[in-house]
């Protein structure tokens, strides 16, 4: 969830791990949440509880936010505040879920934080690729330590936003869980 530390990292540890190694896991572990994730979204539309992939996506999810906070930084940064939002979002899912059993509004509410979150990992995957991606990157070049701008990354931060409203409202519209255990 790093946007920019503005450290080199070439000698930086991060549990043990280099920084491009950690980098690595942390990468690895939020695209394990955002694919759990997509599969739990697609799930709810068909009425669908999954309960080993919805805690796959919850576990994953939180590991990625928390992570994203043991990158070196020296002030809070949008990634930061990104992370906190859905760490908080995150509780309140897994408290609706999992103590709440998603009994009268608590489905709702476990319904749009979870997806919020999952909102949230793509935007800061579609922000990563194109600062990362070198194709992506001409298309929309960033100015550090700002994040990519310009017409083309705002029409495809658009289209993903758009895609999680209507599917998060189908999937409150459409999950009718019998139960959840």
């Amino acid at each position: 969830m790093n946007f920019n530390s503005g450290r080199s990292g070439d000698d930086v540890m991060v549990l043990g791990l280099s920084l491009p190694a950690f980098t690595m896991v942390h990468v690895v572990i939020s695209l394990i949440a955002i694919a759990a994730g997509l599969v739990v979204m697609f799930g709810l539309l068909g009425s669908k509880s999954m309960p080993g992939l919805t805690a796959i996506f919850l576990a994953f999810t939180i590991l990625t936010s928390a992570t994203g906070f043991l990158f070196p930084f020296e002030k809070l940064l949008p990634s930061h505040i990104i992370g906190i939002i859905s760490l908080a979002l995150l509780a309140i899912a897994c408290f609706a879920l999992y103590a709440m059993k998603l009994a009268g509004a608590w489905r709702p509410v476990y319904i749009v934080t979870a997806m919020i979150s999952l909102y949230f990992n793509v935007f800061v995957l579609v922000i990563q690729s194109f600062l990362k991606v070198p194709a992506l990157a001409a298309l929309a070049p960033a100015v550090a330590p700002a994040p990519p701008s310009g017409p083309v990354f705002a029409a495809v931060q658009g289209v993903v936003l758009v895609f999680f409203v209507v599917l998060t409202i189908g999937a409150w519209r459409r999950f009718k869980p019998m139960a959840f255990a």
